[in-house]
């Protein structure tokens, strides 16, 4: 049957839908465009079922009245100030600020690039499932938005086309506080009040109530609680008490970071060694002393140089890929998409978590030497970082988020492919590297990307 083409008054369809409360029934939202209306039926990375944590049914027609109140309350209070609180959330996906707040966290208080890969992965596939949790409970429930219920509201922003209940942005924002509360316990209360603020915004902008975004930020940090559960378990608080090989054409240096990251439990390869390369040539090898030739006889440039400075800082391993995530996501229209926003950022966050552990395991079982180790002459352009050689860890996970990236959206590919070899290049560029450690992480890094690309095919799959 044709919906209707008839236009009620504003009064009148508000009367209707307050009977419709009033009588327990459920105002569905409209069917035309629907946000991912199966998505509460997707697999999930850490629940059993999305529905395992599915919340109580929403307050009964009374409350929503007295939060209908609320919300005009609220409203009638609103400055310059909350609006642009409620603007600066409502700004993408329910992920991205989160992706944004977790980047500058890691960049202000250090840890090794392995760990950074862990956090990321850690929150994104959090707010992935929570997500998913959350639209099983939108569609179970269909729970009308607020001006729906009474048009009389003027929300602050678009208005989704789900239904409300639980809060998509409340339970992102659960989540993912959670999961950096864990990884920053000092800053645990920092990150709560952001969550709260976040859920907070969704009131005032007037499209979901108080009890929405309550049960959002529940669902999101039980969610979190068991991502939380798992990473107790991946052994990453082990500590190293081996000792480094000796003899010739092995690695030597200080405190290499984090030798046992390779053996840490990975989100979809079956571990940090299915994927190990083959070993690196011998270091008294015909085919290792041209390589090191190639390295030392290159005519440096300032653009040459320049491009070995620029893929060095943390900015252009971690953050940069974020920045093509979240453009490429407005470009498509995706902001408005959170489950499928979230699913791109978790699938691209595991696969550089697990091509960095993956390249890790090559790393610490090879030990493989650095060119300025083979020969002691020779100069890098800025200091070496203390690990083995072979792969090239840049090699390895800027292939593995590129691909994922890549597999999302193919119009970016080739622009996508030259940045992962600009910045491969840039390691020999800078004398770190020989062209096998290069050679070995980019084929890691794609066998990586193509695993987990495969993975998350099969969660949208009934």
């Amino acid at each position: 049957m044709k919906k209707s083409t008839v236009k009620l008054p504003s009064v009148i369809l508000s009367f209707v839908m307050c009977l419709a409360l009033l009588s327990g029934c459920v105002m569905p939202v409209g069917t035309s465009q629907q946000v991912e209306p199966e998505a509460g039926q997707w697999k999930t990375w850490v629940l059993a079922s999305a529905s395992d944590l599915r919340p109580a049914p929403p307050p009964d027609q009374a409350a929503t009245m007295k939060e209908i109140a609320e919300i005009k309350t609220l409203a009638s209070q609103t400055n310059a100030d909350t609006e642009a609180q409620v603007a600066y959330w409502d700004s993408g996906s329910p992920s991205y600020r989160w992706v944004q707040i977790a980047l500058n966290q890691f960049k202000s208080k250090p840890m090794s690039n392995p760990r950074v890969a862990r956090g990321m992965a850690m929150m994104n596939i959090a707010i992935d499932d929570a997500m998913v949790a959350a639209w099983d409970a939108k569609y179970a429930y269909k729970r009308p938005r607020p001006s729906q219920v009474d048009p009389s509201l003027i929300p602050l922003v678009a208005v989704p086309n789900s239904p409300s209940y639980p809060s998509e942005h409340a339970v992102a924002a659960g989540a993912a506080a959670a999961i950096l509360g864990y990884v920053y316990p000092d800053d645990a209360q920092l990150f709560d009040a952001k969550a709260e603020e976040a859920a907070q915004s969704r009131i005032v902008a007037g499209v979901q109530y108080r009890s929405h975004v309550e049960a959002g930020l529940a669902l999101g940090r039980q969610v979190a609680e068991q991502v939380i559960a798992r990473a107790k378990t991946d052994g990453s608080d082990a500590k190293w008490d081996g000792t480094m090989p000796t003899g010739p054409g092995h690695w030597t240096g200080d405190k290499p970071v984090e030798p046992l990251a390779g053996t840490w439990k990975t989100w979809v390869l079956s571990s940090g060694a299915e994927f190990r390369p083959a070993p690196p040539p011998a270091y008294d090898s015909p085919e290792l002393a041209t390589q090191l030739q190639v390295v030392e006889s290159i005519t440096h440039t300032w653009q040459m140089d320049q491009k070995a400075l620029y893929w060095q800082v943390y900015d252009s391993v971690f953050p940069l890929w974020y920045g093509y995530a979240g453009q490429y996501i407005f470009e498509h229209h995706l902001e408005n998409d959170p489950p499928q926003a979230a699913s791109i950022y978790a699938a691209m966050s595991a696969a550089q978590y697990d091509a960095i552990v993956a390249c890790w395991d090559g790393k610490y079982t090879y030990w493989a030497i650095r060119p300025f180790q083979l020969d002691p002459n020779f100069k890098t352009l800025f200091p070496t970082p203390s690990h083995p050689s072979y792969p090239s860890s840049h090699s390895c996970d800027s292939s593995a988020i590129a691909g994922v990236l890549e597999h999302f959206f193919p119009d970016n590919s080739a622009y996508l492919d030259a940045q992962v070899k600009e910045m491969s290049m840039s390691r020999i560029y800078a004398g770190l590297h020989f062209q096998s450690d290069i050679d070995a992480g980019l084929a890691l890094g794609h066998a990586v990307a193509q695993k987990v690309i495969e993975h998350v095919q099969s969660m949208s799959q009934p």
